[in-house]
């Protein structure tokens, strides 16, 4: 008894000793093929982390809680990269990562950049987005997409800074001076001519009017914010493919963030021919308006009554995008109404656009009509033309869109620009064709 229990004690010490000398030994060896040991290498708070902030609606990256920072988020993936974690475990460290990369490279700092402080305290950050695409494009002659939206952005941009001077089209004052002159129109017209007029035009004319910098304000908001939403989504996959290529990009799309459909964007990008980039800019620019800030145009022309309708028209009069070749809207498809007037079919033609900016359908006719094939004439037949706008120094440039110079004439056209005519007769119809037989016959 009195040796067993002597020796007890120190056949609980070794039994210590060993399980510590196995669990250095274990350290030390290689993890067997196969194993996904990753808690050696890796935090596991950084995986399996939700987006909280998808569309980036307020400051920060996707996931609201997650560093910005971009040397401590590298370490992460290449962390979890090391490891074998499968990469949907990772996916919004990786679009985290990427987002980190781009906004580091524009200057500008996520978590200052905020859409609910208004357009003053982002009007810095306004311009820098739109410079960024231009750096993108420059850097590589492929990135048609972001060529392409730096030049739409330069009058984007110079309609924010109308707005900074309290002078441009969507202020109070531009608002209620083209409401009440699109009214006096309507008033002015036969009355059959009228009651046809869309329901947007009716509403620019009785609500425009009624409007308050509120609504202008909140209209500022969703503006700022669907431009956060499009670099969020836009800028990493760009500066996953300038740094890595196609397995960056490859990497993003099994983690569940970007479907087939842009990723086949960026092969046929990759394939580095004129009919591939051509494919890719299509499908970005599709992506970017039919999936990243649709249901946000959506609910903004839904919002506040009609006051959402109201602005969401008025952007699209004032449309008039800097890329050379492209129609402004209202040229893309004017707006003209038919009726009978006292008996004889009567057309007005206004200068206001046909349609809403912010409805889905004829939005994408206009970019896939008009405003891709434009901007890939300049790339792509005209290459050595396109330095002359895509080379530019961006507030220089945007400064020649400013609404506010040109506002009065502007006003002026939107207002007086309305003609009455007897409509063209109809087309006649053309003569049916004579049966088989009396064909063979003649």
């Amino acid at each position: 008894m009195t040796t067993g229990s002597a020796s007890a004690p120190r056949n609980r010490v070794a039994a210590v000793v060993v399980a510590v000398m196995v669990a250095l030994a274990a350290v030390a060896s290689p993890a067997p093929v196969g194993a996904q040991p990753y808690t050696r290498y890796l935090d596991i708070s950084y995986l399996d982390i939700a987006a909280d902030n998808p569309h980036g609606e307020r400051p920060g990256g996707f996931a609201t809680a997650l560093s910005t920072d971009p040397d401590e988020l590298r370490a992460a993936l290449e962390s979890a990269r090391a490891a074998g974690v499968a990469p949907e475990r990772y996916g919004t460290l990786a679009r985290q990562y990427w987002l980190a990369v781009g906004a580091e490279n524009a200057g500008i700092d996520l978590g200052a950049w905020d859409p609910a402080r208004g357009l003053e305290a982002n009007l810095d950050t306004v311009d820098k987005v739109y410079v960024n695409y231009l750096r993108l494009h420059n850097y590589h002659d492929g990135f048609w997409w972001t060529g392409m939206a730096g030049l739409a952005g330069m009058s984007f941009a110079a309609g924010f800074w109308d707005l900074d001077d309290v002078g441009g089209l969507l202020s109070v004052p531009g608002v209620l001076e083209l409401g009440a002159g699109v009214g006096g129109a309507l008033a002015g017209m036969p009355w059959e001519l009228a009651q046809d007029m869309p329901a947007d035009v009716r509403l620019l004319a009785t609500v425009g009017p009624t409007l308050r910098q509120a609504d202008i304000d909140w209209y500022l908001h969703r503006l700022l914010a669907m431009q956060r939403n499009i670099f969020m989504d836009m800028v990493p996959m760009h500066e996953a493919y300038a740094a890595e290529g196609m397995p960056a990009i490859e990497e993003l799309a099994a983690s569940g963030a970007y479907d087939d459909y842009v990723v086949e964007a960026w092969r046929q990008l990759d394939s580095g021919t004129p009919e591939g980039r051509s494919e890719a800019l299509m499908r970005m620019a599709s992506r970017e308006q039919n999936q990243i800030i649709a249901d946000q145009w959506d609910a903004t022309a839904a919002a506040r009554g009609d006051v959402g309708r109201v602005l969401t028209y008025i952007t699209t009069i004032g449309g008039a995008p800097d890329v050379p070749g492209a129609s402004a809207l209202g040229e893309f498809r004017p707006l003209t109404v038919r009726a009978d007037v006292g008996g004889r079919p009567t057309v007005v033609h206004t200068p206001l656009p046909g349609f809403n900016w912010a409805d889905r359908e004829p939005r994408w006719d206009y970019i896939e009509q008009d405003l891709v094939p434009a901007f890939r004439s300049l790339v792509r037949d005209r290459a050595a033309e396109a330095p002359r706008y895509l080379g530019v120094e961006f507030r220089p440039r945007a400064e020649q869109n400013r609404i506010l110079a040109r506002l009065p004439a502007f006003v002026g056209q939107m207002t007086s620009g309305w003609v009455i005519a007897p409509a063209p007769a109809p087309a006649p119809a053309p003569a049916p064709a004579a049966p088989p037989s009396e064909v063979l016959a003649g």
